[in-house]
């Protein structure tokens, strides 16, 4: 909780700072030199992933495409997260295993090894622990680990690439590691906005350079921060307005973990990296728009509804965080 009000505070003041440069009508004066008007910044650049055993990233990305992971040979992992769509699936709620709907909105893949914690609730602390979970959850995989095991040892190619990769074979932990290793390489390094921080000035427009500087002049750098731009800390949704008009289970947010009152209707804050792609978004797939997405923001966390030049500048910069997969380019 007094995370929280300190979060509170500070979004506060975010709003403060914005009301003294009358906001409304804001625009962002450039210079030769617009590196000097992003002094301290928010948002840190992405690093490209370094160390990773390419054996294990290659046995991962056929585990991460092969059905055979879930209970019915139905889908898999690239089901709901699809690679060239953004990390996810441009569904409300993703279809697993034997049809069953999943509970939440499913978040990305691409970037997912830079958030310290996982899922709308932030159930899950590593990689590891929610790709455990999510291949014997019923709403997603299904599966069980004995008959997951047998399965794949029977594909002797499969089997034969499990030895040479890891001398146990095939198991439970081998099969974590390497979709691990895979999801861990999904992070990229290469938008418009990164190459910018690093120096390339020219690498964002006029219009989303002043978008930039409306998203932390509103405060909304105050949540969407760090190098993931997000997905680093939890928020109440709705703020300054009831968001909930059913207290429907999946909508308690981690309440339906903690039991805690403090947490009713409070999320993992997500990251805006590849937000271009991510449609429908929040937890329950309700906005079908980035613009939509942005608007819903600023009434029920900010207390405000945004001139559309101001919007239309936010969207534009929020589309230059988009990554591209290297094979995909």
């Amino acid at each position: 909780m007094p995370a929280i009000i300190g979060i509170l505070l500070t979004v506060g003041l975010y709003m403060l700072v914005a009301g003294s440069h009358n906001i409304e009508t804001f625009e962002a004066p450039l210079t030769n030199d617009s590196r000097s008007i992003l002094d301290r910044e928010p948002i840190q650049p992405i690093e490209s992933p370094h160390g990773l055993d390419e054996a294990k990233v290659s046995l991962g990305k056929s585990l991460f495409y092969d059905p055979r992971l879930s209970t019915d040979n139905s889908v898999s992992c690239a089901s709901c997260h699809v690679l060239e769509s953004g990390g996810s699936d441009g569904l409300s709620h993703s279809t697993g295993a034997l049809g069953r709907k999943t509970t939440y909105n499913s978040l990305t893949v691409l970037n997912a090894a830079l958030n310290s914690k996982l899922t709308w609730l932030g159930k899950y602390g590593s990689l590891y622990q929610q790709t455990e979970e999510l291949i014997v959850n019923k709403n997603t995989l299904g599966s069980n680990w004995k008959q997951l095991e047998e399965k794949l040892s029977a594909d002797q190619l499969l089997n034969e690439q499990f030895i040479a990769t890891y001398k146990s074979g095939v198991s439970k932990t081998n099969i974590v590691d390497a979709l691990v290793q895979y999801e861990k390489s999904l992070c990229l390094s290469n938008s418009r906005f990164d190459e910018f921080l690093k120096g390339k000035t020219n690498a964002i427009s006029k219009e989303e350079l002043e978008g930039y500087k409306l998203f932390k002049l509103y405060g909304c750098a105050s949540c969407h921060q760090g190098v993931n731009v997000g997905g680093n800390m939890f928020m109440k949704f709705g703020i300054f307005d009831d968001y909930f008009k059913n207290d429907a289970p999946a909508n308690l947010g981690r309440f339906q973990l903690t039991k805690n009152e403090a947490d009713r209707y409070v999320f993992r804050v997500p990251s805006l990296r590849n937000a271009e792609l991510t449609a429908p978004y929040f937890h329950d797939g309700s906005a079908s728009s980035l613009d939509d997405a942005v608007a819903v923001m600023a009434k029920y966390q900010l207390g405000r509804e945004l001139p559309a030049a101001d919007q239309r500048k936010i969207v534009a910069f929020l589309k230059t965080l988009t990554g591209v997969p290297k094979h995909e380019k």
